[in-house]
């Protein structure tokens, strides 16, 4: 919420443009240098005691494998048996009819025609897992990842589904995973945002930038969506013909004039966080753009993943960015495959086998290129990747002909990998014909436990006072990691 007087008789759109060169990202407003501009002029209420950035490095509670997380987050819920879920019964059940409990978009179900996988799996790797050969290449990184075939939740709608996954509810207005992990930790890096998002060329999912907001917490815990290539930060380049020694005197002035409004205010550690954002703006100015001079890396880094190619050079630059950011200190990263509607996402109901070889074909090499980058570099151990979707997809078919597929939040396969995660291993099972969760069944919430271990936290002790209540990313009843892959 805008503060009366907070710029200085300015619109916010004409404070922002002279400040940051149309710098709107509100999710920086405390990303502070601690020995620059707020070292300098920023005090707690006593006006003595120096403001605290609220992103800056701060230790876990215990020590944790992982130092951030990058979630490769596939919108749309690809299907678990088409992809890692190996269910050799469906193929000669393709096209019959059999008796089965399905829920999802099209209502409860009790039957439904079978449609049998369209790809083949193979054997990879020292542990033989299982793949399809949709993934060829992130078969040769087996022994890197943990599959956790059980997972499940309650809603089957994309909406509530997404907001499952980013915040462990099914309804809006709670922090998600990323404004946790940066509230938890700070970040290491305070001239780029702690928590960033990179959308599909095609458009964000559905309920847009829910799935990145900070809910309740303060606004400098929510994400910051940022480009792979070209300007990284939309409206963060300064306007044509202002130099940067002017931005600086226009930054200088509005100090002053806020730091005289902001001295009798009590709650001016909020306030301090609001005026230095422009500072930060000023910041990345500089170092944003490196962050995405891919001009730094060997052509061969670049083909590992997939850059050189039209099909996967989109993804591909947003996998190596993701690791550029990690080398840089960022701590929670999100990559998007999929965006907008039908086909332009996983969200198979029609073609399933042109959905997702579209998707799997654009993914495939960037994901292992980014495995074996990290690892090769000695950032796998310290860096927890997460893959996934909203949910899987059902055994059966959605409609009378074709081979769409509906959506199934009862079983779906997501998969972990580095920051501390056995590798070469499978956790929990679908049953035979994989339309739902049957053992050792893992909700939503813990995998969210498990990422806050990893990353050095008790799942039911990070908390953060709201409503009366100590609120946490597992809920107020907790939830335990998945101890089998730690």
């Amino acid at each position: 919420m805008q503060r009366q007087g907070d710029f200085c008789g300015r619109t916010r759109r004409e404070f922002l443009w002279e400040a940051g060169g149309g710098f709107t990202a509100a999710a920086l407003a405390g990303l502070l240098s601690q020995d620059g501009f707020l070292g300098r002029q920023a005090r707690a209420a006593d006006g003595v005691t120096p403001f605290v950035n609220p992103l800056a490095p701060k230790a876990p509670p215990k020590l944790g494998k992982a130092k951030s997380v990058i979630f490769l987050f596939m919108y749309g819920g690809p299907s678990h048996v088409d992809t890692f879920d190996y269910k050799p019964q469906l193929y000669g059940l393709d096209g019959k009819t059999i008796e089965v409990k399905t829920f999802g978009r099209s209502g409860k179900k009790n039957e439904g025609r079978v449609v049998g996988p369209k790809w083949q799996f193979r054997p990879y790797g020292e542990s033989g897992k299982m793949i399809s050969d949709l993934f060829p290449n992130l078969g040769t990184c087996v022994d890197d990842m943990a599959f956790i075939h059980s997972m499940y939740a309650e809603s089957p709608i994309h909406g509530s589904a997404m907001l499952m996954m980013n915040s462990g509810r099914i309804l809006s207005g709670h922090p998600c995973l990323g404004s946790w992990v940066t509230y938890g930790l700070g970040s290491e890096n305070q001239d780029l945002p702690g928590f960033v998002v990179m959308l599909d060329k095609t458009g964000g999912p559905i309920s847009g930038a829910k799935n990145w907001s900070s809910g309740y917490m303060p606004a400098v815990y929510q994400g910051t969506v940022i480009r792979a290539d070209g300007i990284p930060i939309h409206d963060l380049a300064p306007p044509p013909g202002v130099e940067r020694s002017l931005q600086r005197r226009v930054l200088d002035r509005l100090r002053e004039k806020n730091e005289e409004h902001r001295a009798p205010r009590t709650d001016n550690s909020e306030l301090a966080a609001r005026i230095a954002s422009y500072e930060l703006a000023f910041q990345m100015q500089q170092h944003a753009p490196e962050a995405v001079d891919y001009g730094q890396e060997s052509e061969e880094t670049k083909a590992l993943y997939g850059i050189d190619r039209p099909e996967t050079a989109d993804f591909g630059r947003k996998c190596l960015l993701a690791r550029r950011l990690v080398e840089r200190g960022v701590r929670f990263i999100q990559v998007y495959s999929g965006g907008a509607h039908n086909d332009d996402n996983w969200d198979a109901h029609g073609d399933l086998v042109a959905n997702h070889t579209r998707h799997a074909g654009r993914t495939d090499k960037p994901i292992a290129g980014l495995i074996k980058d990290l690892k090769r570099r000695g950032l796998l151990d310290e860096t927890l990747i997460v893959w996934g979707g909203e949910f899987g997809r059902q055994p059966t078919a959605e409609y009378e002909k074709g081979t769409g597929r509906d959506h199934n939040s009862y079983g779906f396969t997501v998969w972990m990998a580095g920051g501390g995660i056995k590798g070469g291993v499978s956790v929990g099972t679908t049953d035979e014909i994989g339309s739902r969760a049957v053992d050792d069944r893992f909700h939503v919430k813990n995998l969210h436990a498990t990422i806050l271990n990893q990353l050095g936290f008790n799942p039911d002790a990070l908390s953060y006072f709201y409503g009366g209540l100590d609120q946490k990313l597992v809920g107020v009843e907790g939830a335990e990691p998945i101890h089998q892959l730690v």
